[in-house]
């Protein structure tokens, strides 16, 4: 279960990271992060928004790199960051964010946990 739990949980840490890269590098998808409400004309994020962009990709190879190196007191903390990332999904005023993006922290708060009580 927990290798199953930790493949789950770096697919997952990988495609987000990936979607947040592609915010961070100005691709159109600002509707679908932020509550949807922050996206330009043209799509993209604004400039403080794409920094925190970046600033997630690197949280989220952190997570990964704590649950590669199996760090217990990281794994704790990353299952109530998805917990409350979750939450705020659910909020999105568009539906991707708020039923795909919400299932995936859903997912991943739902790994770290298993993780965190093996």
């Amino acid at each position: 279960m927990n290798a199953l739990a930790a493949g789950a949980a770096l697919c997952l840490l990988g495609l987000a990271a990936t979607f947040q890269a592609a915010l961070a590098l100005g691709a159109p998808l600002g509707r679908f992060a932020y509550g949807g409400r922050a996206a330009t004309e043209d799509g993209r994020l604004p400039r403080r928004l794409r920094v925190a962009s970046g600033c997630t990709v690197i949280v989220l190879a952190g997570a990964a790199w704590a649950l590669r190196a199996d760090v217990a007191p990281a794994t704790w903390t990353l299952t109530a960051l998805f917990a409350v990332n979750t939450a705020a999904n659910l909020t999105g005023a568009h539906p991707v964010e708020r039923w795909v993006m919400s299932a995936g922290t859903l997912a991943l708060t739902a790994a770290f946990l298993m993780l965190s009580l093996t």
